[in-house]
């Protein structure tokens, strides 16, 4: 990774007009990643523009207080990614996850650069920062900022890293979190990162419907292979009565998993043009394969996929009788 990073230092320092721009439906690792990375960059006084193709989630508006992120509109950015100098993919490797403004960013003359963590990366970038072993991307833009360590992180970059880790590491309880990654939330605390005003923003702050909603999800929990794997589903119908949307439904595959005994848990979430799953699971139990089988990807242990026709039932069949072989071997 330090060589890696040597090599785009150079193209980070240079550049003087940046594209930043992350994933459909960006989470705190893709949103936190962004404002970290634009405020960096803007203290060398380059231009930095972040639009993304879906709008910034209500939970992480309190990293972009000024709405400085923007929602791709082609007749106004596609200019603008076509002339920058460099332009910054984060969180994802597939451009195909950048959905309106994929074929922009890949169809244009400017250096492409893709900071991620996850596996089995598209060929589209020029250069290409992976680390499928940091617990986040955030992680990965932290060792660029300090990489030369004249200066420390200013508060508001602190607070965006200390966002991105804590939410791609479940508040530390993930797998891959180890005495560095603590080292790193330390330092970033010392910089002026709140942890509590952080947590309290994207865990406290939901609407009555958000409760509402969870409610019935997981009345409707139910086990299978002996206890070993739990679902959830949660149609379009009860985002309609609970007045809810997808966004609401971010990090509700942990809950299956908090049942005694499972191994694997799964979220149908269905939607107006198909049907997200997604999965997590414990130990050796390698669920990214799992999604992989439904044309989804991930990490060992926390996956997803998205399913365009068919009927809610007949996936959720098909996914159940697939994930039994995982959790029976």
């Amino acid at each position: 990774m330090r060589s890696q990073i040597n090599t785009v230092l150079p193209i980070l320092r240079d550049g003087k007009s940046f594209v930043l721009t992350t994933h459909v439906n960006p989470d705190g690792d893709g949103i936190g990643s962004e404002v970290a990375l634009a405020e960096w960059l803007a203290a060398w006084e380059k231009e930095v523009r972040i639009i993304n193709h879906s709008p910034t989630p209500e939970v992480y508006r309190f990293l972009d207080p000024e709405s400085k992120i923007l929602l791709f509109d082609p007749g106004r950015d596609r200019k603008t990614i076509a002339s920058a100098d460099v332009i910054v993919v984060l969180d994802t490797n597939q451009p195909e996850r950048l959905r309106s403004m994929g074929s922009d960013v890949v169809e244009s003359p400017a250096v492409t650069i893709c900071i991620d963590h996850h596996l089995d990366p598209a060929p589209f970038a020029r250069y290409c920062l992976l680390d499928d072993q940091a617990t986040s991307t955030g992680e990965i833009i932290y060792r660029i900022v300090t990489a030369d360590r004249k200066s420390d992180p200013g508060p508001r970059i602190a607070q965006a890293l200390y966002c991105a880790i804590m939410t791609d590491t479940g508040s530390f309880r993930y797998p891959r979190v180890n005495p560095e990654t603590f080292r790193i939330a330390a330092h970033l605390v010392e910089c002026g990162a709140d942890p509590v005003a952080i947590y309290s923003e994207v865990h406290q702050k939901w609407s009555t419907g958000r409760v509402h909603l969870l409610g019935e999800m997981l009345a409707g929990l139910q086990l299978s292979d002996g206890g070993a794997l739990a679902h959830v589903t949660v149609t379009r119908d009860m985002l309609t009565r609970t007045g809810t949307t997808e966004e609401d439904t971010d990090n509700f595959t942990d809950y299956p998993m908090n049942v005694d005994g499972v191994l694997a848990g799964i979220l149908f979430l269905e939607l107006q043009d198909g049907l997200k799953i997604s999965f997590r699971s414990r130990g050796e139990i390698p669920i990214n394969e799992l999604a992989k089988e439904f044309g989804g990807n991930g990490h060992k242990n926390a996956a997803g996929a998205r399913i365009e026709g068919g009927s809610l039932q007949e996936v959720k069949t098909r996914v159940l009788n697939a994930a039994s072989k995982y959790v029976t071997r």
